[in-house]
């Protein structure tokens, strides 16, 4: 039902749905359905509950939004407003404002003419709507990283908002795991050589540290660099955007390596390879500050890896 809710809210039977059944639905974080789909379809649930009221809330009097709104009292608290973008809210929500909690209307009008004065901390997050398959970061690293690769500078709360709004259109396709297609360098430069606009993902064994980078050029296999102002590299722990680290490119013609025996390798800023074999796991992996502007991890010793992952970006 999550992942094909199509089926359930467009079956002439959707109506006829139980409450519980919808509330079951609509609940759930990874409902694969945008937002105001959702609401429309709470609406539609609620007017057949109520079939003496008109479909056009213009002609509603103040007994029949009373009537609706508690028809909808459990549902209501489980539509993402805030997900909305402001012409969702001005065409799907503002002629049924008196549904919802004046309060919480007027928080919905401000987030958009003021949305640094917004706190997320009672707001309900938009859904993990399934934009990549990841084992190693979640969708909220995912969109952070995005945001930077698009340079865009947004407050906290904007954050939450239009990266969600933005990048959407995003698909990220998965090249390569680790786990799943093997740790050997040439598995990589198979899975990946030829391909532009990736970013690589790789966990740190026995800790909750992510490193990674994002390179817009081709990976191949050569002796030679790639040279490209736009790469970055990253850390973080804990799956948390607000301990990362973002690390611009410093010395532009030593953005990337190339080497056969190398996997996606950032200058000489984090390596990952195996010296002696293309086909034997990667056995030196380790961060040091070269040629990006900021050390990413404070050990420069070497370091197990517990999986890595590899996604080509693609703009839908």
């Amino acid at each position: 039902m999550a992942e094909s809710p199509d089926k359930i809210f467009k079956s002439i039977d959707f109506t006829s749905l139980p409450e519980k059944s919808l509330i079951s639905l609509i609940k759930r974080d990874d409902l694969h359905m945008r937002e105001v789909e959702v609401w429309e379809h709470v609406l539609k649930w609620g007017l057949a509950q109520n079939p003496t009221l008109v479909s056009d809330p213009k002609a509603w009097s103040d007994d029949d939004f009373k009537s609706m709104k508690n028809t909808l009292q459990n549902s209501l608290p489980l539509i993402r407003f805030f997900s909305l973008s402001s012409k969702e809210l001005s065409q799907k929500v503002r002629p049924y404002q008196k549904l919802l909690n004046q309060q919480l209307y007027e928080d919905l009008v401000d987030s958009y003419m003021d949305p640094d004065s917004v706190s997320t901390d009672n707001i309900l997050l938009p859904r993990n709507i399934e934009i990549i398959d990841s084992k190693i970061v979640n969708l909220s690293i995912i969109l952070f990283i995005s945001g930077y690769i698009s340079k865009v500078e947004i407050s906290k709360f904007s954050h939450f908002r239009e990266l969600y709004l933005l990048y959407i259109p995003y698909k990220f396709k998965l090249l390569l795991r680790g786990s799943r297609d093997g740790f050997t360098p040439r598995k990589f430069h198979e899975s990946c050589d030829n391909v532009s606009n990736t970013l690589t993902f790789i966990k740190v064994k026995g800790t909750e540290e992510i490193v990674g980078g994002y390179n817009p050029l081709r990976w191949e296999s050569s002796s030679s660099w790639g040279k490209t102002n736009d790469s970055f590299i990253f850390s973080l722990k804990n799956n948390d955007i607000n301990n990362a680290i973002i690390s611009d490119i410093e010395n532009s013609t030593y953005a990337l390596n190339y080497y056969s025996r190398n996997g996606p390798r950032f200058g000489n800023d984090i390596n990952i390879e195996n010296p002696n074999s293309q086909n034997e796991n990667y056995n030196r992996i380790f961060c040091k500050k070269h040629h990006y502007k900021k050390k990413i991890r404070d050990s420069e010793e070497d370091f197990s890896i517990e999986d890595y992952e590899v996604f080509q970006i693609i703009k839908c």
